[in-house]
């Protein structure tokens, strides 16, 4: 494959440049460029790992990335937004849930556990499309046959030498047709129809998901199977809209090839994954001469090292190699920095970005340019009873600022100060919305400040509900 052959399947495969990455995060977070710009060229090198050679394509390992910045100002959504649209097997955790081996806590290498479940959801909720007409058919095969059963002829009434046997089969196919026309337009939905539910007797038990059974791949569920528990059938009377929705899931799973989602989400998450590792500054260590909780701490840090270096994890769908999964960690390092980290794991993060503290213009936009934008959200809610909130500019402008005064003021949680200063305006409103006669309402400055002002002038108030 000559370079030009190599560019052209690149941008045919990728579906994304680092500028479109960036256009698209911009569309739901506003500011922090150089976080989008860090992300979305780790995004794009991953694209263009696929088109190396074989021997130099295992070399190229993920350029891991640590976010650093106070709470609230986008470290997390722009993980999570960046999974989504990429469709990409996307879990968040944070490291204080993990302790080191013999610590009462979850192993680390339940984190990749985790992310293999939700690529194997991922691949079978793509797959669910392909295979939904022939599960609707069989599920609406099997109501038509409960609700128009089979019937056994009586044959001991009559004798070997009678000519002519009674034959229903031809009734019941017209009977059934009759009722499959019913079914389509939706006039047998309020009906109760009895049906088999079937569920497993072994669930895989929560307290064995870190380094019990599951790490020596093993499977409790298929463990209670051998075992004579197995799935268990269930009768349930439910109506026939009910019965369409459950029957349905059970012919999607029972078609499915597992084998082959399982496949495809192993190799999705090997080269696609990503891990999102939140509170990391709460498991560094600043002092050398550390013992307690420090050594625990330090504990994780040298657990979390293998599988971000590149290690085997077993599971019970098989073993998930993670040379090749991204990992994004965040903290506020306000305590602590990342050099405080050991330095191995520092080594793993080489990638660096500080998010800025968000401005009272950027409050601003928060409030109204996202397409989830804070404003819209809490119109579309209140419209629900009718009501039509117009929020003037020098509203806008009063609510960032008090967002902003209070966040320098007391503790900084970022853009999340600007859902406890809206809750508060809008409280009466949303409290008496069914009962207000007026249902054009104007936000104004004066509005605003009539809201707030006397908390914000009272610190004590202030740092209660603010």
């Amino acid at each position: 494959m000559n370079d030009l052959e190599i560019v052209g399947k690149i941008e045919k495969v990728s579906g994304m440049t680092p500028q479109e990455i960036v256009a698209e995060l911009d569309k739901y977070i506003i500011g922090q460029t150089e976080a989008k710009r860090a992300v979305a060229i780790a995004l794009r090198n991953r694209t263009r790992r696929k088109f190396l050679p074989e021997e130099l394509k295992d070399e190229v390992s993920p350029k891991n990335i640590i976010m650093i910045g106070s709470t609230g100002i986008g470290k997390t959504e722009i993980a999570r937004r960046l999974a989504k649209f990429c469709a990409a097997p996307f879990i968040k955790v944070e490291a204080t849930k993990y302790t080191e081996v013999g610590y009462v806590g979850r192993d680390v290498e339940s984190m990749v556990r985790d992310l293999l479940t939700v690529g194997i959801n991922l691949v079978k909720n793509e797959m669910r499309d392909s295979v939904k007409d022939e599960a609707e058919r069989r599920v609406k095969d099997k109501i038509l046959k409960i609700l128009v059963p089979d019937q056994k002829i009586n044959r001991r009434s009559y004798s070997s030498g009678d000519e002519a046997q009674p034959d229903n089969s031809s009734s019941i196919e017209v009977t059934r047709e009759k009722f499959s026309k019913l079914l389509d337009e939706g006039s047998l939905d309020d009906n109760y129809i009895e049906i088999s539910v079937y569920s497993n007797s072994s669930p895989v038990m929560e307290m064995f998901s870190g380094a019990g059974f599951e790490a020596m791949g093993i499977n409790l569920s298929d463990l209670g199977n051998s075992l004579g528990g197995g799935k268990k059938e269930k009768k349930r009377k439910v109506t026939i809209k009910q019965a369409k929705k459950i029957l349905l899931n059970q012919e999607i799973e029972s078609i499915l090839d597992m084998d082959k989602v399982v496949d495809m989400a192993i190799e999705r998450v090997e080269n696609g994954g990503i891990i999102f590792i939140d509170e990391i500054d709460k498991v560094a260590v600043k002092s050398k001469n550390s013992s307690g909780a420090d050594v625990s701490r330090e504990g994780v840090q040298r657990d979390l090292l293998p599988i971000i270096e590149g290690s085997q994890v077993n599971t019970k769908y098989g073993v998930v190699s993670t040379d090749h999964i991204l990992f994004i960690a965040a903290g506020a390092f306000h305590m602590s920095k990342p050099s405080d980290l050991i330095p191995e794991l520092q080594g793993r993060f080489p990638i660096r970005v500080e998010l800025k503290s968000l401005s009272k213009d950027e409050f601003v936009e928060i409030l109204t340019k996202p397409r989830n934008a804070l404003i819209l959200q809490y119109q579309a809610l209140l419209k629900t009873e009718g009501i039509d909130l117009d929020f003037t500019k020098d509203a806008i402008d009063s609510i960032a600022e008090y967002a902003y005064n209070v966040n320098n003021e007391m503790e900084n949680i970022g853009a999340r100060r600007l859902y406890t200063i809206l809750e508060k305006i809008l409280e009466d409103i949303s409290f008496n919305a069914s009962e207000i006669t007026e249902k054009n309402i104007s936000i104004t400055k004066e509005f605003v400040d009539n809201s707030l002002k006397t908390i914000v002038e009272n610190k004590d108030l202030s740092k209660y509900i603010l």
